[in-house]
């Protein structure tokens, strides 16, 4: 099995404590979506030497159009989850045995205006075709099973900033 690939993910939090998930188009290689669990917060690799802040922020701005955002917390630890068997051509991700992530929450502080997953940003493929807000603790569920465990660690330790404030 290859290494981990580096990755960051986003909790963006709305000012009644929901979080923002996305409806996923396509698979990405062994990055796979089932029916019923299309949905995710947004997620994506880091460049070679970037801060993983400033990939979290570049992530979100590529994949929801999203600036407007203070990060208000950070899981201490990387977490990690292995790609599903993968039985297709060659692919960017197929080196990788899956990701290792670090989560940051944010708060949304602009207008929902702002929030657009179906266009392109900086060039990158759309992954989105639509977008919520949704409790914290309903997400889990909605995503593919192999990320289970992460969002319920995500969860716990994000579970302060779900809340209105």
């Amino acid at each position: 099995m290859g290494p981990y690939r580096a990755n960051v993910g986003i909790a963006l939090f709305d000012r009644n404590g929901g979080v923002l998930i996305a409806r996923r188009i396509a698979d990405d290689g062994p990055e796979i979506i089932l029916p019923g669990h299309e949905w995710q917060m947004p997620q994506g690799g880091m460049d070679p030497g970037e801060d993983p802040e400033a990939a979290a922020r570049r992530e979100l701005w590529e994949e929801t159009g999203v600036r407007s955002a203070a990060v208000i917390g950070a899981m201490p630890d990387w977490l990690t989850y292995d790609f599903p068997p993968y039985p297709g051509s060659p692919h960017r991700l197929t080196r990788f045995r899956g990701q290792r992530q670090l989560w940051f929450a944010m708060r949304f502080t602009g207008e929902e205006s702002e929030i657009d997953v179906s266009r392109s940003f900086d060039g990158q493929p759309v992954e989105f075709s639509d977008w919520r807000w949704e409790t914290l603790d309903a997400v889990e569920a909605l995503v593919v099973p192999f990320k289970r465990a992460i969002y319920r660690e995500v969860a716990r330790e994000f579970s302060r900033f779900a809340r209105p404030g």
